[in-house]
């Protein structure tokens, strides 16, 4: 028999951070997250999201053990900007048995409808630097951290339950060679044409500066995608002092013009390896793994680019690609993984298939009426 549990205590959050570890045990694509991170994200006092998110979060159970989890959540101020009811699933995870995820969604659609909603989309999280989408291509590459890894069968138990796709991501393998002597040039001329400042990096003081900055700039630039609302001042600062431990100064490069941000790019050396072999903790060890794996990488993560909308064709993206492709070879660096891209996006994919690539992941989103 299952037995459905809502997450509402401490253990009851362990229980469900701790169901992927036993999922994924041993699995040589799995990237875990670190825990205590992830239980810190279900806290309301904690997570600055909850100020515009209602969430309520479930784990499944048989025979005394674990088998699945879900949650869900209403971003509020995404319903807002596009002026619909939209619920989302988050953090779904379970054996192969329909029953379960049956079971699972049944819990979390009703608790939607209680609250108004008149659809549900997902996996989607609290914001859109939450893991999105559900992997249904790329099973035997090791994803970046800011991917997702899952079971193939999670896709068939979904579209069972009537759900249809609603918009795919897609990701690139890229490898790193020298950059042609004519990019350089071109990059030079739209640089003096416009009269742009390029910025790089040295040290974390004079990075930290720029970080609200590029949020800011994150909202103007992907505020007509979809699940994309404004991030608060808050959500801002939390997220600002998140990433600022880990970030490395020489491979974030922006743009600006008469002091203003117009563009930027975030790469990240891999830390997937690392994470593996830190099994979810920070110590005694897993932070002396992440720090190695900072230092002398051969693969590098593509976590963040953002373009002001009213200074895109000024060929910012080839300037930023550039210049941290520049650094990436001074430093050693081989290949690297991107983030999902929207598959509509197709002038993002030309710039991808400049290199020589691989299109080796696809994210789904799904959607169903309520």
């Amino acid at each position: 028999m299952i037995e459905l549990k809502e997450v509402n205590d401490h253990r009851d959050t362990k229980d469900f951070v701790e169901l992927p570890f036993r999922l994924y045990k041993d699995h040589p694509y799995w990237v875990p997250p670190i825990k205590k991170d992830e239980i810190k994200q279900l806290h309301p006092d904690v997570n600055p999201a909850y100020a515009f998110c209602d969430a309520q979060f479930w784990t499944a159970w048989e025979d005394g053990h674990c088998v699945g989890r879900i949650g869900a959540i209403i971003n509020h101020n995404y319903n807002k900007k596009i002026g619909k009811k939209m619920g989302r699933f988050s953090r779904f995870e379970v054996i192969d048995k329909q029953e379960v995820t049956d079971k699972l969604f049944e819990v979390a659609e009703n608790w939607l409808r209680e609250k108004g909603m008149e659809a549900i989309h997902g996996p989607l999280g609290f914001t859109n630097l939450d893991n999105q989408g559900l992997l249904i291509e790329g099973f035997d590459y090791l994803p970046s951290i800011a991917s997702v890894m899952h079971f193939p069968y999670y896709q068939k138990h979904i579209e069972n339950l009537g759900f249809e796709k609603e918009n795919d991501w897609v990701e690139f393998r890229l490898k790193i060679e020298e950059v042609p002597e004519k990019a350089l040039r071109l990059v030079e001329i739209i640089k003096k044409r416009n009269n742009l400042e390029v910025i790089h990096f040295k040290e974390k003081s004079e990075m930290k500066g720029y970080l609200k900055d590029v949020f800011h700039l994150l909202n103007r630039a992907f505020d007509e995608l979809p699940y994309v609302a404004p991030f608060s001042d808050e959500m801002i600062e939390y997220s600002a002092k998140k990433y600022l431990d880990v970030l490395q100064p020489k491979y974030i490069v922006v743009i600006k013009k008469d002091g203003e941000m117009l563009a930027f790019i975030i790469g990240l050396p891999s830390l997937s390896k690392a994470m593996q072999k830190a099994h979810g903790k920070l110590f005694p060890f897993g932070f002396l793994y992440i720090m190695k794996a900072l230092k002398n990488p051969e693969e590098m993560d593509l976590l963040l680019t953002g373009v002001d909308p009213h200074w895109q064709k000024l060929g910012l993206p080839a300037i930023l690609i550039s210049e941290l492709q520049k650094s990436m070879i001074e430093n050693g660096v081989k290949y690297v993984e991107t983030t999902g891209m929207f598959e509509s996006n197709l002038k993002g994919a030309t710039t991808w298939k400049n290199y020589d690539h691989i299109q080796h992941k696809r994210r789904r989103c799904f959607v169903k009426d309520l």
